[in-house]
C-alpha cells in the first residue's frame, strides 16, 4: 500500500507507458445508461398519466351508460405497454422494447380516436359557452394530447436506446 501514496510519487513497476493497454470504456455503454435513466423517468410520466386517465375515464365519465369502452381499452393497453416497457428497459430486452413502443403507440392512438370520436372540441368551438359545461372532458382531451406529445419524445428516446443497445456491425 505504500506504493500508492500520492507522496512517493509514481507507483513501482511503470513508467506511465502501458497507458494504451488501459480499459476504456465504449461510449456506446455511457449512451445506454444515459438512455435508461431517461426511458424510466418517461415511463414513470407516462404512469402518472395512465392513473390520471383512469380518474377522468371512470369518475368524471359524461354518458350514462358508464365510462367510453375505446377510453378503458387505451388505458389497459397503455398499463401493459408500461410494464413490457419497464422490463425492456431493466432487462436491455430490445424485443421487449420494440413490443413497448408498438403497444404504447396503438394506446396513444386510442386515446387520441376517443378524444375525436367524442367530438368535444367542435361542440366548445360551435358553442363558446358550452365549455363551462364540458371543462372536465376538455381537461381529460388535454392529458391525452400531453400523452401523444410524450409518446413522441419516448420512442425517439426508445429507439436510440435501441441502436445503442445493439452491437455494432462489422465491415468485411
Amino acid at each position: 500500500m505504500q506504493q500508492r501514496k500520492a507522496a512517493l510519487g509514481r507507483p513501482s513497476g511503470t513508467d506511465g507507458s502501458d497507458y494504451s493497454y488501459r480499459m476504456l470504456v465504449d461510449p456506446r455503454y455511457t449512451k445506454v445508461a444515459r438512455g435508461k435513466s431517461r426511458l424510466y423517468v418517461l415511463i414513470s410520466i407516462q404512469a402518472v398519466i395512465q392513473v390520471i386517465a383512469i380518474v377522468f375515464a371512470f369518475l368524471f365519465a359524461s354518458e350514462p351508460e358508464g365510462p367510453n369502452s375505446l377510453a378503458i381499452s387505451s388505458i389497459t393497453i397503455g398499463f401493459i405497454s408500461l410494464i413490457v416497457g419497464e422490463l425492456g428497459r431493466r432487462r436491455s430486452q430490445v424485443s421487449y422494447l420494440r413490443a413497448y413502443m408498438l403497444t404504447s403507440s396503438i394506446a396513444a392512438f386510442l386515446s387520441v380516436a376517443c378524444i375525436i370520436r367524442s367530438g368535444i372540441f367542435i361542440k366548445v368551438i360551435q358553442n363558446q359557452s358550452a365549455w363551462e359545461t364540458h371543462k372536465f372532458e376538455l381537461v381529460e382531451s388535454g392529458w391525452a394530447l400531453l400523452g401523444v406529445i410524450l409518446q413522441i419524445i419516448t420512442i425517439s428516446t426508445t429507439v436510440s436506446l435501441i441502436y445503442n443497445m445493439s452491437p455494432p456491425k462489422r465491415s468485411s
